[in-house]
């Protein structure tokens, strides 16, 4: 892939696994995170682009992102999962998991788009794992989850017409530290060799990438090995 692959949360588990295989098979590849040592690191070390961005207030994009003439892929790897029952809940945190895992993404697709048709690119959103519905405790993620599938469905009709194509990943559990605070807080049990790493999701998703032009795969679920169910 000669365009530019985009990857947001880069600086997570998911992320930084993504942007580093692209970034190893020779891929341009522009980081998408808030800006840290984290990133600058990440982007040292694999020679992909930093772009600093905050989901929660994307209006301004650095030049890494509004320079680019042609995308063929972007990945939304972005994501908060904070838990918090309805009642406890205030409205800043709906308010900031809204934005990083629905309204931002919006706006950073919706910037990108006349580069996506360029390269008639695909986009990748990272969903919740299959099955996510109605969980006490976290109805924030759920919910934005549940919108975020709304969006690539809507987006996926609209720019059909442009070649672009729209999947959604639903991933099941992939072991980051991100799954081992939200186990915790669940009182579940978090143990990596029984789960999907980051590097294998990153595989999965370069194949999602790399299908073939007859093919258009509008979702995927993943589920770790059965004895971790």
């Amino acid at each position: 892939m000669t365009d530019a692959v985009v990857v947001t949360g880069a600086t997570g588990g998911i992320g930084s696994a993504l942007v580093r295989l692209f970034a190893g098979r020779g891929d341009d590849v522009v980081a998408v995170a808030r800006p840290s040592a984290a990133l600058d690191a990440l982007c040292a070390g694999t020679g992909a682009v930093a772009a600093p961005v905050d989901l929660r207030r994307p209006a301004s994009l650095p030049p890494a992102l509004t320079g680019l003439a042609a995308v063929g892929a972007l990945v939304h790897a972005a994501g908060i999962a904070p838990i918090a029952t309805v009642g406890d809940a205030s409205w800043e945190s709906w308010q900031e998991t809204f934005a990083v895992n629905l309204t931002g993404p919006a706006e950073l697709t919706r910037a990108l788009l006349p580069a996506l048709r360029a390269a008639r690119g695909r986009v990748v959103f990272v969903n919740a794992a299959a099955g996510v519905h109605g969980v006490p405790g976290w109805a924030a993620y759920a919910g934005s989850k549940a919108a975020l599938t709304e969006l690539a469905d809507s987006l996926r009709r609209e720019e059909a017409v442009h070649g672009v194509r729209v999947t959604s990943i639903f991933p099941g559990g992939v072991a980051t530290e991100l799954l081992r605070t939200v186990r915790g807080a669940f009182g579940g049990a978090f143990d990596p060799e029984h789960l999907t790493s980051p590097e294998s999701f990153a595989a999965v998703v370069a194949w999602v990438l790399g299908a073939p032009a007859d093919v258009d795969l509008h979702e995927l679920a993943l589920a770790p090995p059965p004895a971790a169910r």
